[in-house]
């Protein structure tokens, strides 16, 4: 039904080419340290383009592939030290009866357990002046000492606490004596003895997922592959944003200067770090157009089916040149396949028309795309279960979820305006303006109503309107189906169609509350009079309108008409309250505070509301919503004095 989305060695992007160049330097430069950085934004294909180096390095027997995910490591406290245990069990892993490479394992492990000690030192406290630890860590440093004071050492106890921290101590003033450059190239001499003993021609770290981790594990991971740029053999492949990199060296290293030259020090550290980078390119019209053709036949066929494998290998010939064309050529695919089956010929119909939006959109990144495509054929089956797939068109869902994902206001004034008869006259007066001349155009809805001639100045003043313009113009026009199940198959990105479906003659009210103050109060007659469960119904439009604000710096739209429908049925005052408590404190601006006093007129309401301004007074992950509560708080204590 779905595509996975995760790593793959299956190429639907000719990402190979990237493996192969990599595979092919990592060869040249075999007797060389050597880091390569894979760069790209998150959902580009990094961890893909990794698996093809892996692969293509499994059959060597002389060649050791590492995979190292920091991020699944990221609970670990010394990164460093896991990163080189892992490649020294993957090489003992490798050599498991040699005798030399077991010994030279552990002289190099015996390294790491003293970068291990050497950080508790520094963490608990512990000085070559004193040797007292912290009393809370004792047990840790008992665990670090023992694998450097024997390995299997018996449990640490009052009588002897004196006698190992002792030892601890001395085996530290010994290495003292050893500079930290001595040490670091003590290790690197001894890890290149360690892959002369294994017959290791080629040492392949491949550092994933490097951008997810936590600043600090990031640098500790990046350290140590510092270690390793000076042994001969290593190399590195590092999969990563370098945007996420920079950010986690400006946030490891607070005090460094902004920028010197050209460059930031982040950059520097980078590239000096990263000897070789690879930018994974972004998909362009012709890429995605193929790539949304094999994602929809994959879902159809299957990754083995003769019809998928054909057609990826074409695609791979196209994909070579992509600028030659706009795609898959239909004569090239019935050629490949022997015809051109009717799930193939649906996917590349809608393939080309969803592409040129869809690359733009998703910024040609592939799991943006991949999203869209298992979002489509999730709703697709959903429908299918609720017995309704019938009176979907996947072409008509595709429009809708495009401006569902692009051009959210378009999908809301789409929402509500097919809320009652499925047709929306606003969509059928773009339809119209971009499918002919003004003076020919004469819109049909789907309810049958006929309208004049639309023309550019009658078109609804929306903030994206030229977006608008250029999704109208794709296959198929909108404004003669019945929206209403799109809608509801998709409503799980807007809630407002939910709440409005059931209004009715209520949305002109809706409306009054979205809008400016003077427009709230004079609505308020007309909210007294509503019933209880209209006002439930409103409240709860109004409530999903505010919910779905993305800044909330600024007071959203609906909050004022939120606060009068409360006023009018007190009954309200606690929904709104939970709600109000309901929203995030770190993006709250400070209009949060101020206007409630008149709203939540009901005792316990009242005491509730200041127990959670008293909260926001006392936090500081919002300096401004703190300062505007605490004003509000004295404020008050000053008008009950008087």
């Amino acid at each position: 039904m779905i595509v996975a989305d995760n790593e793959t060695a299956v190429d639907l992007l000719y990402y190979e080419a990237i493996a192969k160049t990599v595979v092919r330097l990592v060869g040249e430069k075999s007797d060389e340290p050597l880091s390569v950085g894979v760069h790209g934004d998150w959902g580009a294909g990094k961890s893909s383009v990794l698996m093809m180096v892996e692969e293509a390095f499994s059959n060597d027997d002389r060649v050791l592939c590492v995979r190292f995910n920091g991020w699944l490591f990221q609970g670990f406290e010394d990164a460093k030290a896991v990163l080189i245990e892992t490649i020294v069990e993957e090489l003992r892993r490798k050599r498991p009866t040699s005798q030399k490479v077991a010994e030279q394992a552990k002289r190099v492990l015996k390294r790491v357990d003293w970068m291990k000690l050497a950080r508790k030192a520094g963490a608990y406290g512990l000085t070559l002046a004193t040797g007292i630890p912290h009393p809370d860590t004792i047990k840790e440093l008992g665990e670090a000492a023992r694998s450097l004071l024997g390995k299997g050492a018996e449990d640490v106890s009052p009588e002897n606490l004196a006698a190992l921290v002792k030892g601890s101590d001395e085996y530290l003033r010994e290495v003292a004596e050893e500079s930290a450059p001595e040490q670091m190239h003590a290790f690197r001499e001894e890890f290149a003895k360690l892959l002369q003993d294994a017959e290791i021609d080629r040492l392949v770290v491949l550092v994933d997922d490097l951008d997810r981790c936590l600043p600090n594990i990031a640098i500790e991971t990046l350290e140590a592959i510092r270690l390793f740029l000076f042994v001969p053999r290593a190399a590195f492949v590092i999969g990563a944003d370098e945007g996420m990199i920079e950010y986690a060296v400006r946030q490891h290293f607070p005090d460094l200067p902004v920028a010197t030259g050209p460059a930031s020090y982040a950059r520097n550290y980078l590239e000096k770090l990263i000897q070789v980078p690879f930018r994974l390119p972004s998909l362009g019209y012709a890429e995605t157009r193929i790539y949304v053709t094999l994602l929809l036949v994959l879902n159809v066929f299957g990754e083995e089916s003769d019809e998928f494998q054909k057609l990826t290998a074409l695609a791979r010939e196209v994909l070579r040149r992509p600028w030659k064309g706009p795609g898959l050529d239909r004569k090239a695919v019935e050629q490949a396949l022997g015809g051109v089956p009717v799930e193939v010929e649906r996917a590349m119909e809608l393939a080309g028309r969803i592409a040129p939006i869809l690359a733009d959109g998703a910024r040609g990144n592939p799991r943006q795309i991949k999203r869209f495509i298992n979002t489509m054929m999730l709703r697709l089956a959903i429908a299918e279960e609720r017995g309704f797939r019938d009176e979907l068109n996947i072409s008509v869902l595709a429009k809708i979820m495009l401006a569902e994902r692009f051009a959210p206001e378009l999908y809301d004034a789409m929402a509500r305006g097919s809320a009652n008869t499925g047709a929306s006259e606003e969509l059928a007066a773009l339809e119209a303006v971009v499918a002919a001349p003004p003076s020919d155009l004469e819109t049909k809805s789907a309810d049958g109503k006929t309208t004049g001639p639309s023309t550019e100045t009658s078109l609804p003043d929306w903030p994206n309107i030229e977006w608008a313009k250029q999704w109208a113009a794709i296959d198929p026009p909108l404004a003669e189906n019945d929206l209403r199940p799109y809608v509801f198959v998709t409503r799980d990105r807007r809630s407002v169609f939910g709440a409005v479906t059931s209004l009715g003659e209520l949305d002109e009210l809706v409306a009054k509350l979205q809008g400016s103050p003077l427009q709230v109060k004079q609505a308020a007659a007309e909210v007294a009079r509503l019933q209880s469960i209209e006002a439930e119904q409103v409240f709860d439009a109004l409530r999903a309108k505010v919910r779905d604000a993305e800044d909330l710096a600024q007071e959203p739209v609906g909050v004022k008409g939120l606060a009068e429908m409360a006023r009018q049925h007190p009954f309200l005052q606690r929904p709104l309250l939970s709600f109000v408590q309901d929203l995030p404190v770190s993006k709250l601006g400070p209009w949060a505070v101020s206007g409630w006093a008149s709203v939540f007129s009901e005792t316990d309401v009242a005491s509730d509301f200041a127990t959670t301004l008293k909260g926001w007074a006392d936090q500081d992950d919002n300096k401004p919503l703190k300062a505007a509560a605490s004003a509000a708080m004295k404020l008050s204590s000053k008008r009950k004095r008087s």
